[in-house]
This record gives C-alpha cells, structure tokens and sequence, in this order.
C-alpha cells in the first residue's frame, strides 16, 4: 500500500509546537516510507480565522525544513487543497448520505437544542441530540421549508453498535455508538464540521494513515461510521500523545510561562535543526541514550511502533540545551549572521560601522558562542562588555579587599603596558610572568585582575575579555582604580601618563 499521509491544520493562528510536531510525524512518516506528505487547509471556521495565518504557517514549516508534495502552494492530482474551496464536494457527500437514509435534515432551533440539553443536564445526562426530527418525512422536509425555517444535516448514528478498530499507538480502541448521538454534518449556512470535511477530504485524497494529536481520539468513530456510510474504507489511525508542560498538565495556548509558537523561537534565534531534533523527541524514541539526530537520520530510524502511549513533557530548559549544542556547530560567522539583528536591535552593533564594526561583533561572539543557548540572548550576556561595567557588587568588593588584590593589579598593570601585541595569546602570557614574579596562582591572581578590569567576578576567558575590551580601556580602568584604593601603597600614574 503507498503511504499517503496528511497534515491539515485550521488557519486560526501561529504554527503551535503541538501543531509542528504532528506535521513533523507525517513528514518523517512519508518520506522513511517513501510516500506522499500533503498539507491542507481546514479553514472552514471563518470567524476563528486569523488574517495571513496560512502564510505563516506555510512558513513557519518551510523554516523546520518540511516540504510537501501535494498542498495549495504547490498543487497536485487531489486539490483543491483548501476546505472553502471544496465546497461543492461536501455538499454532494452529504446529499449522498441524505439520498441513502444515513443522513437527515434537523430543522431544531439553537434555543430548541439548548433547552433540550439543559434538560438532559437538569437528569443527569450527557447532553446529546435527542434525535427529535430523525423521523420527520420528505413532506415534512417541503413543508418547513416553505415556512423558511433553516436545516442542518445530522449523520443518523446506528443505534447498538460497538465501534471498534485499532490504533497503532494505542492498541484495540471501542466506542458504544448509543454515547455518541446523531451529530451534525452540514450547517444551516452549507459549511461541513470538522468530521464530515476530514473524511471527505482523506478518503479522496487516499490518505493511507491518520497521524494526529490525541484530542482527536474520540472524533475517530464518528469518522468511521461515515467512512462505512460512504463505502470507504478507513485509513490506519495513529494518535500521538498530548505535549504537556512542565506541572504534567495539557500544554495551553493561554500558557504565556512559555513561548509555544514556532515563530517565537525562530525570532529568539533558535535553529530549525535543533528545534526538529526536539520536537522529534516528544512522544517519539529511537532507544538508546542518543539524543541529538539530523533530519536525514530521523527520517531514516523514525517508526510509529515507538511513538509513546504517555504525554511528553515540553521542557524549554531541554530545549535551550539542545539548541545551545546546534549553535557550537555553527561557524562564527554564521553566528554572527544569527545574532546580528538582536545586535543591532540592542543598540550594540551599527549597521552603519562597515567591516571593523563587524569584525568586534564577531570577537563578541567569539567570547560567548559556548554560553549562548540562544542568539538573542547575545545582547543580554554581552551588554556590560559593549556598553559599560557599571558598579561593582559586594563579591566585586570582597575580591578587591583582600591582602593580595594590589600585587595582582599593580604587577599585571606593568605587564601589560609593555606588551608588544595586544591579544589572548600576549596577554595570557603576560599574566604568566606575574604569576612568577608573586608567587600569586589561580583566583588569587586572576579574580584581582578580572574585577579591576572588567568590574565584574565573571564571564568569558579573562585573556579573550581584555583583549576585546582594548589595550587603553583595560590599563585606564586600572589606573583610576590604584588612585581609588591604593594611591598610598603603589604609585603607577606617573607611569601611566608618560608611557
């Protein structure tokens, strides 16, 4: 059998994690198979929709590096590929089904089905359709219609029916048919509902295999008894696992804790491979402790008999992680390029400053490319080094005030003013020769200098940090500090006028 698979989002929004990693599973799917990835477009329910969604979805995908083979950019046999414009088809379908007696008309009222469930409510009950206009005849049909009252189409669910059929993920699933009621197929405004436009749309598209979030579930034997109605067969159904956050509860939308829009990280500055070698990982498992996979080798190991029954954790700090590990792959320049734009945003770059205002970005990268779990995050980690130390804090102070804090900074001071080149390699030598001349060693001798120099306990390689910063920021931050503390015990301005 040629695997077709699908993934049809509505057009109401950003592309969702949860919504990525379904059209990440079809993907995989179809091309570990060699079959057919189609995308689709339920956007049937114009009031949720939102303005250029399809656009952002379409590139939101492109940008994860998906492609499809059948879709409403790229066309194909099966379109068209959006369900407004497949109208006509639903309303074949279900005149069909009205034609063969698995459909009728429902002329109820909203105020009519809504005291109906209250009642049902009122007893206890699971609301449902309680069935009122399943026995109206043809001339009732004709008659309210010629008083002008509005219809929908309800499927006629068989009655005492155990609905079963396997799911690759979850096994032998059942449904009782008398639970699920007569439900609506066709609005009084000709649109269909979602059950009724995915199986039209799959079963004429020959989609092979169902791949979808498990909220859907419980849509699947409705579906399945439209599929006998219409004498199809059913497509094999795989329900993935819920993405749940980090309390163990369903991801919501209305969770602003984390950002949960593909947009969102691809502006953090985060990298598509990263993100696909994630997303792969929630609810999927390769076995083994290996973790990180490019696309071709999730395309290769990927199978449904590992997609997970349990919920997957969604957890950011994993994510950052791994995409920290992605950025560390990248060439400097290429790191450049992606933290460019926060650079600029934050006033830390000019894009007006040509080749050697670029070039100390790159040597700003440089210093934080195996700290940043983000590009944007550059800005955040770097300002103090671009714009300024600002004070000091009471760790800074302590560093400062013990006994050998002088001789550290006095000593390194000479050093470095005599320094033929200033870069990491002269200046860490420097720092080696005042270790030998104080018999100072580690954060005794270091800890003085970084906090002289930089106002700060931490950050990047002290050789890397001094060299960027320049020759004449690092000795005058030196000097002003000697005639702040040590004007009495060490005399190096006269030293440091006349160099």
């Amino acid at each position: 059998m040629s695997v077709r698979v699908r993934y049809a989002p509505s057009p109401t929004g950003h592309l969702h994690i949860g919504g990525a990693r379904t059209a990440l599973f079809n993907w995989l799917y179809a091309r570990h198979c060699g079959g057919t990835f189609i995308l689709r477009f339920e956007d049937t329910d114009r009031a949720r929709q939102v303005e250029r969604a399809e656009e952002k979805m379409i590139r939101s995908l492109r940008w994860l590096g998906l492609d499809w083979d059948e879709g409403p950019d790229v066309g194909g046999p099966c379109g068209p590929y959006r369900s407004t414009d497949r109208l006509p088809v639903y309303r074949e379908h279900a005149a069909r089904l009205l034609e063969t007696g698995w459909a009728y008309r429902c002329y109820c009222s909203p105020e009519e089905l809504e005291a109906e469930r209250e009642q049902m409510r009122v007893r206890g009950e699971m609301p449902r359709y309680s069935g009122k206009c399943r026995h109206l005849t043809r001339r009732d049909w004709d008659r309210l219609d010629a008083e002008g009252r509005p219809y929908t189409v309800r499927f006629r669910v068989p009655e005492g029916r155990t609905l079963r059929f396997r799911d690759l993920v979850h096994g032998d699933v059942s449904f009782e048919s008398d639970g699920i009621g007569d439900f609506v197929i066709l609005k009084s405004d000709g649109m269909p509902t979602y059950n009724f436009a995915v199986v039209v749309d799959d079963g004429l598209m020959r989609i092979s295999h169902v791949i979808r979030g498990q909220e859907h579930l419980s849509n699947t034997p409705n579906q399945i008894l439209i599929y006998e109605a219409l004498g199809w067969e059913p497509p094999a159904f795989a329900h993935v696992s819920l993405i749940l956050n980090e309390s163990g509860k369903k991801l919501s939308k209305r969770d602003e804790s984390v950002a949960q829009f593909i947009e969102q990280y691809e502006a953090l500055g985060y990298v598509p491979e990263a993100m696909v070698n994630y997303l792969a990982l929630l609810g999927w498992s390769p076995g083994g402790e290996r973790e990180m996979f490019s696309l071709p080798e999730l395309v290769e190991q990927f199978s449904l008999e590992r997609v997970g029954k349990s919920g997957a954790v969604f957890d950011p700090q994993k994510l950052r992680w791994m995409n920290a590990q992605y950025l560390r792959r990248r060439k400097d320049e290429e790191l450049l390029d992606l933290c460019w734009p926060h650079l600029v945003q934050a006033g830390l770059a000019d894009p007006r400053s040509g080749p050697e205002g670029r070039e100390r970005m790159l040597a700003l990268v440089r210093l934080y490319r195996d700290e940043m779990e983000y590009a944007a995050q550059l800005p955040e980690l770097a300002s103090w080094l671009v714009e300024g130390t600002g004070e000091m804090g009471p760790a800074e102070e302590e560093v400062l005030s013990s006994p050998a804090a002088s001789v550290a900074v006095t000593a390194f001071y000479r050093e470095a003013e005599t320094l033929p080149a200033w870069t990491p390699g002269e200046i860490q030598n420097a720092l080696k020769r005042v270790q030998k001349a104080t018999g100072l060693k580690g954060r005794a001798l270091f800890m003085p200098v970084r906090v002289a120099a930089t106002r700060r306990g931490h950050g990047p390689g002290l050789p890397e940090v001094l060299a960027f910063l320049g020759r004449e920021t690092v000795l005058n931050r030196l000097r002003s500090l000697v005639g702040e503390r040590w004007a009495d015990q060490v005399d190096i301005q006269t030293q440091g006028e006349t160099r």
